[in-house]
């Protein structure tokens, strides 16, 4: 199996270990862990074996935690959004003494519809968070708006206002929708269920990455030995924190080490990494992987991650496109979006170069976890980018 060469970036972690901040408390977590394994069509995702990129590779197991058919939307984003918007729901209906205490199966009956329908969420999305807020809206019967930038393909748009959510673009970039989401927002009283955190607003995403963590958990209840190394997205770095929270709440001092994998155009994270705080990045951030083009780190995401990320990796789209077509023509077949390969992307790069290799400690006998975040969530840019 050929693995082309390309350019890649790699910045090792000079903080990883040091004390911090707990983000994503156990309780938390527990809270969501009980609520969504309950909700009806939940099942644990798979975990796969791709030891012919292991050999490749030349690494003992990789492990590939397949996302693509979570309830049906298509992404791990399932776990945050339709969560978070449950929570808030619960407790607007609290705070306005109309529900003390609304379980999620009386939200979806419709026994509070008359009230959940006055009350608006709203996000901003680069496909597969927005399209979790809208089902979670249309579920537990809120209204729901959906600020997209120009880069988010028809497909995707399309695939969000099935949930019955209206759509509305926004000049600019995803950060740019994430701040218009805001202004408007505020204007009319509307909720605002964001994947990415900012200072005054960590309550919603906090509950968004409770979420996710349990993607992390299945994955480390299927696998028969802990992983060496976690390859995980970035973007504004939600779910690479919440994956990083679950590997040290999972395995203590043997967690594995933990590598955020962005694309090159959008590295926001690598870039706080090298300036040693939150920063943003400028221009068009264009890159194929359409779920990572984010210029701005979640603020929550960041006291994670500045501490528990062994390395940062920035990879290019070509990268992408060459993994999404290893996938697709192996057997079986593995249907991956251009996001959810970045972890690979990474992990194959640096392991056919020797520097890489020592840097992160690639070993014939290392174990990698992978995770999948997205099926083909725009068929035709699938179909087209793995011919």
């Amino acid at each position: 199996m050929t693995i082309p060469r390309r350019s890649y970036r790699l910045l090792l972690n000079r903080h990883a270990g040091t004390p911090g901040v707990v983000v994503l408390p156990e309780s938390g977590f527990r809270r969501a862990k009980e609520e969504i394994t309950a909700w009806p069509g939940y099942a644990p995702t798979p975990l796969l074996a791709l030891p012919e990129l292991a050999t490749a590779a030349r690494v003992a197991a990789i492990h590939w935690k397949d996302e693509g058919g979570r309830f049906g939307l298509g992404s791990f984003k399932a776990l945050g959004g339709a969560y978070a918007v449950m929570r808030l729901l619960q407790a607007e209906l609290a705070r306005r003494g109309l529900a003390n205490a609304a379980t999620a199966a009386e939200l979806a009956e419709g026994g509070l519809r008359e009230e959940t329908r006055k009350l608006t969420v709203t996000c901003a999305t680069d496909g597969n968070h927005g399209r979790s807020v809208a089902w979670g809206a249309e579920r537990f019967g809120a209204r729901c708006v959906i600020f997209v930038h120009a880069g988010v393909s028809q497909a995707r748009r399309d695939a969000i206002a099935r949930y019955g959510a209206e759509i509305r673009e926004v000049p600019g970039t995803y950060d740019d929708a994430v701040r218009a989401a805001q202004r408007t927002a505020e204007a009319e009283r509307w909720f605002v269920v964001s994947d990415t955190s900012y200072a005054g607003y960590t309550e919603v995403p906090r509950d968004v990455m409770q979420g996710y963590r349990l993607m992390a958990e299945e994955a480390a209840e299927a696998l028969d030995q802990p992983p060496t190394h976690v390859f995980v997205q970035g973007g504004v770095g939600g779910v690479a924190a919440a994956v990083s929270v679950q590997m040290r709440a999972r395995y203590g001092a043997a967690a594995p080490r933990l590598v955020v994998v962005e694309p090159e155009q959008a590295a926001c994270l690598l870039a706080s990494a090298e300036a040693g705080q939150p920063t943003a990045l400028e221009g068009e951030l264009d890159t194929l992987m359409a779920g990572l083009a984010c210029g701005e780190p979640s603020l929550l995401a960041w006291q994670e991650l500045e501490r528990a990320a062994f390395a940062w990796m920035a990879v290019p789209d070509e990268s992408a496109v060459d993994c999404m077509k290893l996938l697709a023509r192996r057997e079986p077949k593995v249907v991956a979006g251009e996001s959810a390969v970045a972890g690979l992307a990474g992990l194959l790069l640096a392991a056919r170069d020797p520097f890489g290799r020592s840097m992160l400690g690639l070993e014939e006998g290392s174990r990698i976890l992978l995770f999948g975040t997205e099926g083909a969530t725009d068929p035709a840019q699938y179909a087209r980018l793995t011919g």
